[in-house]
């Protein structure tokens, strides 16, 4: 083990590598909570399927000392399979699913066993999204199956942003064509919250604790580059805090502050997952503070009559 020197009054980072097939893990220890950045593991650097977060407490609220730990060895996913049983049956021996745990689970492996896979061959794209595909030069069958999925197009540019019938606003309607075979595309759970309530209830029937589940995606950002993972399932935690009334270091009163804690946790875990071929679906989160409840990822939702861009 390797470390590096800090600032005076700072960090000190420790670095640890192991063989290829060995876990890639980083900690951040802190004794100051100024000027101390969220830490992550590079993809750069190979294989991690655990990252070590230590903060003190109060720093960023979401824990003192969280871990997130990648599942491996989950198979490839079919209709029917029941999530939480191969949620279970992965995680023995390698790490223990405790009361108070966070689940986080892609979209794509709930919809693949939900039955949310469509052959865009068997798809007869209507006159609209021939025109679409068209001006876009997209495959129109896929074109078809977004405009299936959405209640309606938001903006139309080099991407379609629409609004699904969750009411998200996100690129092709959460329509996806990765990790699935050529020619077929999934969509969205019909309802999330429902999928990550059933999880969880699973999880407490065959290991007896209670977690909270969040299903999560990637999402593209206004005015930013690059997509971020976000919840679009929650079952068992509040998905956002109020933090209005609470005070700062200053004393000073917050007056607007609400905190998205289950996109912040998706994010998290999605760059633990990774978005290529690292088969790690599922992340476990450790030690990670939240507040139990029968929140949903709709929440998250701004209403339209507060949206100031669209």
């Amino acid at each position: 083990m390797s470390s590096l020197p800090a600032p005076r009054g700072s960090s000190v980072f420790h670095r640890r590598e192991f063989g290829p097939s060995q876990p890639y893990s980083r900690e951040f220890l802190s004794p100051n909570y100024k000027c101390v950045p969220p830490l992550i593991p590079s993809v750069a650097e190979g294989d991690f399927p655990v990252a070590k977060l230590k903060y003190p407490i109060g720093m960023m609220g979401l824990g003192a000392g969280m871990n997130l730990i990648a599942l491996r060895g989950l198979p490839i996913v079919k209709k029917g399979d029941d999530i939480a049983q191969l949620i279970a049956h992965a995680a023995n021996g390698q790490v223990k699913i405790e009361n108070g745990d966070i689940i986080v689970v892609a979209q794509s492996i709930v919809s693949k066993a939900e039955g949310n896979v469509y052959d865009l061959r068997e798809i007869n794209p209507s006159p609209r999204a021939i025109e679409i595909g068209k001006k876009m030069g997209r495959d129109p069958r896929k074109i078809e199956l977004i405009l299936r999925e959405s209640t309606e197009i938001v903006r139309q540019a080099h991407v379609l942003i629409t609004r699904t019938k969750h009411g998200f606003v996100c690129a092709n309607a959460g329509v996806d064509s990765s990790n699935v075979d050529e020619d077929h595309a999934t969509t969205l759970p019909e309802d999330p919250d429902a999928s990550a309530r059933r999880i969880r209830e699973r999880i407490k029937d065959i290991l007896g604790v209670d977690v909270a589940v969040i299903i999560s995606d990637t999402h593209g950002r206004p005015f930013r580059k690059g997509a971020a993972g976000v919840a679009i399932g929650v079952a068992g935690m509040e998905p956002l805090w109020d933090l209005r009334d609470k005070r700062d270091l200053y004393g000073k009163k917050l007056t607007s502050t609400i905190f998205a804690a289950a996109d912040s946790f998706a994010a998290a875990a999605t760059i633990v997952m990774g978005e290529t071929n690292e088969g790690t679906p599922v992340v476990i989160i450790k030690g990670a503070k939240y507040k139990p409840g029968d929140g949903r990822a709709t929440d998250l939702v701004r209403p339209r009559e507060h949206d100031l861009f669209l």
